[in-house]
């Protein structure tokens, strides 16, 4: 399975909010749950860690090549059939046209 920008996405957004609120209960904690600040520090920073890690992994190449660089891709070509007008013209009996 490759990695992409979209799966990069999914995984930072989540874990910098669950960080960012496990980081903000560390620090505006009083009273009985004062206990809990260390758990609650690490776990927001593992969180954010985690969340900023998946940035720094490698795309695959053929992902962000496909990114940067449209595929452009040309109808092949039939045998036995010119490349002149398309569509061409016909006459009153509906046969193709006739040189002149």
């Amino acid at each position: 399975m490759s990695i992409n920008r979209t799966a990069k996405g999914i995984v930072l957004v989540p874990s910098l909010l669950l960080g960012g609120a496990f980081l903000a209960a560390g620090t505006w904690m009083e009273g009985a749950a004062a206990a809990n600040r260390p758990l609650a520090f690490t776990l927001g920073g593992v969180l954010v860690a985690a969340g900023l890690f998946t940035q720094l992994l490698p795309e695959s190449q053929k992902e962000s090549s496909s990114l940067d660089e449209p595929e452009r891709t040309t109808p092949p070509a039939r045998p036995g059939r010119s490349l002149g007008k398309l569509g061409g013209s016909t006459n009153k009996d509906g046969g193709g046209a006739q040189p002149s």
